[in-house]
């Protein structure tokens, strides 16, 4: 990264940074509601604690101005080991992530090393489409007006993820960056992560360049992305004509453009 983008880069993990500080804030309760989900998912009562309700990448603190930079992807929210660990995608899925890339050397990515990685929110659930309910566990104390904070928090969160992907990918387009989101099932209509796309596509409409950046695919997760790309390779496609084929699919289908 030049100065210029090196400095913007700053102020976009800044951003980061204070946004889930905010979220912190605002939710004083949701360690409790969190917990009570856990707790009510194990069965027994004896579920993980939960470490940290709103999770900052802590990767991002660990980027220099003279990193090779290869790929901007998008996840979902942080699981389990993300909330322990405070970095993104280490659990299961980071892990066929990294196989994935290893496993395609054509494609010139370590996921470790060149990628960076964002949510479509921050907040932690045991699952993703748990955020659906997680406004609404009865911890004993949480009232309507918990409730629809809650609510309002998550749906801001997910607009500020979505601005902070664009000037991120703003930042980084001295050497052209593309942007993989990973997850689309829940970014359609009535989705968990509607909010998400509808600030995107409105965002990014003055952005012709870096709308063809921008690739959807389907999970990490119980190999999903593998899987996907397996079944839909044409011979003698390159593994990166096959992917940026697969994304501009979805992401006309999901995304319009």
């Amino acid at each position: 990264m030049d100065s210029n983008a090196w400095r913007q880069f700053c102020m976009v993990r800044e951003g980061f940074r204070k946004l889930t500080e905010s979220l912190d804030r605002e939710l004083p309760y949701l360690k409790t509601m969190q917990q009570e989900m856990v707790n009510l998912r194990s069965g027994s009562g004896s579920g993980y604690s939960i470490e940290r309700p709103v999770v900052y990448n802590h990767a991002l603190d660990e980027v220099r101005q003279d990193d090779d930079l290869k790929l901007i992807l998008v996840a979902d929210n942080p699981g389990r080991r993300e909330q322990e660990n405070g970095h993104y995608l280490v659990g299961p899925s980071g892990k066929i992530a990294e196989k994935f890339f290893h496993d395609n050397p054509h494609l010139g990515i370590d996921f470790r090393k060149n990628v960076i990685i964002l949510n479509k929110t921050p907040i932690h659930t045991p699952r993703t489409v748990e955020l659906r309910t997680l406004g609404k566990i009865d911890t004993g104390g949480i009232d309507k007006a918990h409730s629809e904070a809650f609510e309002n928090a998550f749906l801001r969160s997910q607009r500020a993820m979505a601005v902070l992907l664009l000037q991120l990918h703003t930042a980084l387009s001295g050497t052209p960056v593309p942007v993989w989101i990973i997850g689309y099932s829940e970014m359609k209509k009535n989705g968990v992560f509607e909010t998400y796309t509808k600030t995107l596509q409105d965002i990014y409409q003055n952005e012709p360049e870096r709308k063809e950046e921008i690739l959807l695919f389907r999970h990490f997760s119980m190999n999903q992305f593998k899987i996907d790309f397996n079944r839909q390779a044409i011979p003698p496609e390159t593994p990166g004509e096959t992917l940026d084929r697969i994304g501009r699919a979805y992401r006309k289908r999901i995304l319009g453009w």
